[in-house]
């Protein structure tokens, strides 16, 4: 019988499709045909691109010339502009204001053919960190409340360009699912001065255990009770944070080593399929009428790796509902016992 099972955090509700349950080979997942390189995100190409608005580099080599472990630039399409004010007003009974924002893009690492799970945990830690410094630096730009990190692989993913990237976008407003987040972590805290991630982490550790996929010192990797879609990761730090840009020390290697590992093991599993990431993190916390006090002890940053095995369609779209047909404990099975290659 299939199953409908609700989100502790937000309430949302899930249908678990037992009856038609799928495994890694019932899914289709098309090969991605890799384009050679050189391209403009290559290095010896920084020209071909805005200029960097930052890099980590080696030796102290020249912005905007090779030398770069990650780069930073300007979307050289982006979906919010930074200049401006954002001069809020009504339109009717609706609002209105300037697509103020910024919107970067995160070259990953100077080699066109490697992606993101091929680069060692060094490597990824200092991606992590790159980040941590945007985030904290856009956050002193007082027209931004929020800063979402997000990673499209692969075309059906959203990725236009091959090489390893990953984006930012800075908005003025907090993105209505991250809201729907803080919401319900705050009702959770009032009524039992408890953070709900860090309950929800102690119970998927000690008592069921069946969605966990990896758990280290410091790092938990699980398929959620009501995931969304089949093969769904989150990944949420041990220690309470509810900013991402509080990692610091060996966190950065650890979580390097968890992200990496998931994304090769489901690279061995569901055969390299394109997957999304997102980091929700709080929004910049700056006292203001109405906004609540209690987000550092509430909240709890995490990634969600999505892979694109399935398309949402009328009923999901029109209901609000989403269909999984893996139940979260395969899932998590699955990619439990998948061994990356070495």
């Amino acid at each position: 019988m299939p199953e409908l099972r609700r989100d502790p955090v937000i309430g949302r509700w899930v249908i678990i499709s037992t009856e038609r349950a799928k495994r890694p080979s019932d899914f289709t997942v098309v090969p991605e045909v890799r384009r050679p390189g050189p391209c403009f995100f290559c290095e010896g190409h920084e020209a071909e691109t805005p200029p960097e608005v930052f890099a980590l580099r080696e030796n102290h080599s020249a912005p905007n010339c090779p030398g770069w472990q990650v780069r930073v630039v300007p979307n050289k399409y982006p979906a919010l502009r930074i200049e401006g004010d954002l001069n809020r007003e009504g339109v009717g009974m609706c609002d209105m204001m300037n697509g103020v924002g910024a919107h970067e893009v995160i070259v990953e690492t100077p080699e066109h053919d490697k992606s993101l799970a091929d680069l060692d945990e060094f490597h990824i830690s200092k991606i992590l960190w790159v980040y941590t410094q945007r985030i904290s630096d856009l956050g002193r730009d007082d027209r931004f409340k929020y800063v979402l990190v997000f990673k499209n692989q692969g075309e059906a993913a959203g990725a236009s360009l091959q090489h390893a990237h990953s984006q930012l976008i800075a908005t003025p407003v907090t993105p209505k699912w991250v809201k729907e987040e803080l919401v319900g972590a705050r009702s959770y805290y009032e009524y039992k001065q408890r953070c709900i991630f860090c309950d929800y982490i102690k119970q998927e550790t000690r008592l069921f255990t069946e969605r966990l996929v990896m758990n280290t010192e410091g790092f938990v990797a699980l398929s959620p009770f009501a995931a969304r879609f089949p093969f769904e990761i989150w990944i949420l730090p041990k220690r309470h944070m509810c900013d991402f840009t509080y990692i610091e020390g060996r966190e950065f290697g650890d979580l390097a080593n968890v992200l990496r590992t998931v994304l090769n093991k489901m690279r061995v599993a569901l055969h390299d399929p394109p997957f999304n990431f997102i980091i929700h993190t709080s929004p910049f916390r700056r006292p203001r009428a109405g906004y609540w006090g209690t987000i550092e002890q509430d909240y709890h940053w995490h990634f969600e790796i999505i892979p694109r095995l399935t398309k949402m369609a009328g009923f999901e779209w029109g209901s609000g509902f989403y269909i999984n047909p893996t139940p979260p404990e395969v899932a998590a099975q699955v990619l439990r016992d998948a061994v990356p290659e070495a």
